[in-house]
């Protein structure tokens, strides 16, 4: 449904270009949840960072799936010489499912990266099959501030040794 009359050209795909507007709407709907995603320096929890508007953005479509990607700039730049940095994605109501790419889902690029590495750390399984018990009626007390989702999140840590030592 959310392609009907995307296909401007009527040859049967959807482009880059044509699913643009698709991608712009979503991005600017993002905005208000922060685009479900979240940066702090371990330890840090509470600190979230600030983020600029996304970049780069663009949808594909594959097989009935739309993937919306984009790059989400940091305000400011850290140092995470040191000091992990953590990106959380997720939706803190846990409506929509929201995660990393299953290939290549992080690059570190720049002279700047060397001596850095990037993990992923998914939910725990057994958390995850504990939803399932749950009724739609608990699902529609969540509040906007809700943070029920983020124990669900998948996390990118991202580590620098320290060029000190």
């Amino acid at each position: 449904m959310a392609i009907e009359g995307l296909d401007t050209n009527k040859d049967g795909t959807y482009s880059k270009e044509e699913l643009q507007p698709l991608a712009q709407v979503n991005v600017e709907s993002l905005k208000d949840f922060d685009y479900f995603t979240f940066v702090h320096f371990e330890g840090e929890e509470d600190k979230t960072l600030p983020l600029k508007p996304p970049v780069d953005y663009w949808i594909d479509y594959d097989k009935n799936v739309l993937t919306l990607h984009f790059t989400l700039p940091l305000e400011k730049p850290v140092d995470p010489r040191g000091k992990p940095v953590e990106v959380d994605v997720y939706d803190p109501s846990f409506f929509v499912a929201v995660g990393f790419a299953t290939e290549k889902p992080i690059a570190l690029s720049g002279a700047d990266t060397k001596g850095c590495t990037a993990d992923i750390t998914l939910p725990d399984p057994d958390t995850t099959a504990d939803t399932k018990a749950l009724t739609e009626s608990f699902f529609s007390q969540l509040g906007p501030n809700s943070n029920f989702g983020s124990q669900f999140a998948q996390t990118a840590t991202i580590k620098c040794k320290d060029s000190h030592l």
